[in-house]
């Protein structure tokens, strides 16, 4: 059976956004159809958008969801019609290397549908990191959906799915933040303030937040910024030794991916202290910084994917945070807009207007 619905694609560079009927297949091995309820609006979508992913024009995007699974292929034991889910991109392999080594969350070959999605003339569709959730029904690799608690907001919830994974987990699972840290974090939309959140909920003492933008720094704050740098009036380097004793945070996440933003890391860090890049740099951006200093300094420059995460022990976990009111994600739903508002959320959130905008199906 094919299953008719209605989903957002966008069919060439920078094109506008429209709405097209898409075609769903019944699962088949090793899947899952779901029943998308929320999908937040990601700068990744976005990325997709501009072509700055690849080129396998047209997509359907959206990532950032949850759902209810309404069917299931053969021999799918990982979850059952009827499950609440939260979709990920990392379905594990369980065989690469990664995985033999007992590190699951760098796994290097996970997996997506075998079956694609198609607009009604045939014309095959390139799913969002394999996920494609702009949509009324999508079809994934059972992989990718990890079962959560059904009595939580799906909306908040959802955004687990990546930008508030990916900063959380750039503090916690990358970051190794512990108790009495101090942190600072460079960029603060969706990403940096998960961050922020991130590593108030491991225990830093000191939370920096840093940005050109008066309102995110005040959204930074609200999710557990001690301290805030407007990094277009002072140097942000200078500003968070200062905080810190004169020596620089213990880690300093950068949360924009841009060379210059880099470099204030790397010397905003205290000797020995880490380094966490979780911000997208472009493919044409380079870096440039002496070998002595990266010697000199020590400590470690890591590159976070997803925030290190493992979806079957992360989500679950942060959700239990969230329920006893440990883990604010209500904060990150700025506003729930519908499908056909898609279009706009990309400006609002380009212009920093919202941490993020989440399409109720």
């Amino acid at each position: 059976m094919v299953h008719k619905v209605k989903g957002a694609v966008v069919r060439a560079k920078n094109a506008d956004v429209t709405l097209e009927t898409i075609l769903v297949p019944d699962p088949g091995p090793g899947e899952a159809l779901v029943d998308i309820l929320t999908c937040g609006v990601c700068h990744t979508d976005l990325h997709y958008k501009q072509g700055a992913i690849n080129d396998d024009f047209p997509f359907l995007l959206g990532h950032e969801a949850t759902g209810v699974v309404s069917a299931v292929g053969p021999d799918v034991t990982e979850v059952a019609p009827g499950d609440r889910v939260v979709l990920n991109w990392r379905a594990v392999c369980g065989e690469c290397r990664a995985c033999a080594k007992g590190q699951p969350q760098y796994c290097f070959n996970t997996h997506n549908a075998t079956q694609k999605m198609t607009l009604e003339d045939g014309t095959e569709l390139t799913a969002a990191l394999g996920i494609g959730a702009f949509a009324e029904k999508t079809l994934v690799a059972a992989g990718q959906c990890t079962k959560v608690d059904p009595e939580a907001d799906p909306a908040a919830v959802g955004l687990l799915g990546c930008g508030v994974m990916a900063g959380i987990g750039a503090a916690i699972n990358t970051g190794n933040v512990k108790r009495g840290d101090s942190v600072a974090v460079i960029g603060c939309g969706g990403v940096g303030v998960a961050a922020v959140a991130g590593a108030a909920l491991a225990g830093a003492t000191t939370v920096i937040a840093v940005d050109i933008d008066p309102k995110k720094l005040e959204r930074a704050k609200d999710l557990g910024a001690t301290h805030t740098v407007d990094s277009s009036a002072v140097d942000p380097v200078e500003a968070i030794r200062e905080l810190t004793g004169g020596f620089g945070a213990d880690v300093v996440i950068d949360a924009v991916g841009r060379p210059e933003t880099y470099k204030q890391a790397f010397y905003a860090r205290d000797l020995a202290g880490t380094v966490v890049l979780v911000g997208v740099p472009s493919p044409e951006m380079t870096l440039e910084l002496p070998l002595l200093d990266v010697f000199g300094r020590g400590g470690s420059l890591k590159s976070s994917w997803y925030g290190d995460c493992l979806p079957s022990r992360d989500f679950p976990m942060l959700i239990d945070l969230y329920r006893q009111g440990k883990l604010d994600l209500d904060a990150f739903v700025t506003e729930r807009i519908t499908i056909d508002q898609i279009e706009e959320a990309f400006g609002k959130m380009h212009a920093g207007a919202v941490l993020r905008s989440v399409v109720e199906l």
